[in-house]
Order: structure tokens, then sequence, then C-alpha cells
């Protein structure tokens, strides 16, 4: 089951910017945008919230104002352009603090802090290897199983506990898995290691040196331990 999301910002950009990172993640979906703190209050009476992204400096209410006013808030991360609020806002025992811009990598060390706490059984879910079958393989996220073409497949990305998926229409897919367990389901797959976190599909290879290889106009890094071996296997065409 998916975290459901609501945004509260008064600023279009930072709502999008947002919503873009959560639909980075498969686990997670935002269920409304509010721009102040009134609209929110009206949207947590009438929709299931687990996490809610909380803005601070808003008109009429601030973002802290109105976390002190629920009795039974979910789960919250704030994110605001000021740093003066944050031993305020941990007092509230809120999940994370972002400092706008926020970054995709450090929203997902707030969601992942979020998982922590909130949900132990889910972020320990994907002890299940990734299932790999003929032509695709099942990556599991939660309860579900999701089949996902090898072929479509430029390069495996790893972040913190997770695998990115980039795919060729440019859509990416994320699940919890090591990098290490990708690397043996898909290495009879053309698929080759050539980093710490990077996992290349052969056949998408559009040129290589003995520092990066190219995936038309993306460079990927060869790992020093590795350029020996990514070197031969590119060389060779194998």
């Amino acid at each position: 089951m998916k975290i459901k999301c609501l945004i509260v910002d008064d600023e279009p950009l930072a709502i999008a910017l947002l919503q873009n990172h959560i639909g980075q993640l498969n686990t997670l979906e935002v269920v409304g945008t509010c721009s102040n703190a009134l609209q929110a209050a009206q949207e947590l009476r009438t929709r299931q919230v687990d996490l809610l992204f909380l803005d601070i400096k808003m008109p009429q209410i601030t973002g802290i104002e109105f976390l002190r006013t629920l009795r039974q808030p979910p789960a919250v991360i704030f994110t605001t352009a000021y740093r003066e609020y944050a031993l305020e806002g941990y007092e509230l025992d809120i999940v994370d603090y972002l400092l706008k811009p926020v970054t995709f990598e450090r929203f997902f060390k707030a969601v992942e802090r979020y998982y922590s706490r909130f949900s132990p059984k889910e972020s320990q879910a994907a002890t299940v290897r990734p299932v790999l079958q003929e032509d695709h393989i099942f990556l599991k996220t939660g309860n579900k199983y999701n089949r996902i073409p090898v072929n479509d497949i430029l390069y495996i990305e790893s972040v913190k506990d997770y695998v990115v998926l980039h795919r060729a229409d440019g859509s990416t897919f994320m699940a919890k898995y090591k990098i290490g367990d990708m690397e043996t389901t898909v290495s009879d797959k053309r698929f080759l290691r050539i980093h710490r976190s990077f996992i290349v599909n052969i056949d998408r290879v559009t040129a290589f040196t003995l520092q990066d290889v190219e995936i038309g106009k993306l460079e990927l890094p060869i790992g020093n331990s590795y350029r020996e071996m990514v070197f031969k296997v590119l060389k060779d065409g194998v």
C-alpha cells in the first residue's frame, strides 16, 4: 500500500518539485496539495494522509502554528528556506527538516527516516531477491511484484539501500534491493557492473574510455577496481 502524502506550501514551484520527487518513488503518492494551512486542515478532515510535507512560512497561519493545532497529526516533514526553526520543529517530533531547494538525495533520506520510524516492515520488505524470467525481471515493492522488461533497462544505479532502474523511455523504477543482488540476477543478460554504484546494459553502451562508459549523452564513471575487467569485456564485445 502506498504512503499517502499531502503537500502544503504557498510556493507553486516548491510544490511541483516535491511532486516530482514523490513521483520517482513508487511507494509514495500525492493525494493533495494546499497553498495554506486552512486548506490543509480541510484536506486532513476528508482524506487519509500518512505523511505531511509542510512549509513553515505561509500566510495566515505558519506551519508550526498549524501543526500545534492538530490533535492527531500524521507524520510531518518540514520544508522551508529558513534554518532557524529547526530546533522548534524537532521539538514537535517531526520526521525531518528539509531546506529549500530540496534535492532528491536529501528528500530520499527524509523518506527513509519516515520508513524507519513508522513502517519497519515495509523498509525490510525487500529481503526477497529479484526474480529473473526469460526477458523480464520481477522486483518486489510491498506486496506487489513489478514486471520490468530487461531490454528496457539502460542502467541500474545504487541509491543507499535501494536500486534505481533507468529505462529507455526516460522513466525510472525504484525498489529496495542491494545492487549486489541485482548484479547477480542480471549478469547473464549482458549487464556489466562498472562501478560500486552502477550496472550497465552492454547493448546500450555507445562509447567508452578507461574512465567512463557512455550511453547516448550520459556518462557513467568506471570504478578503479572494475576498470581492467570492464575495458576487456567492452573491447572484446562479449
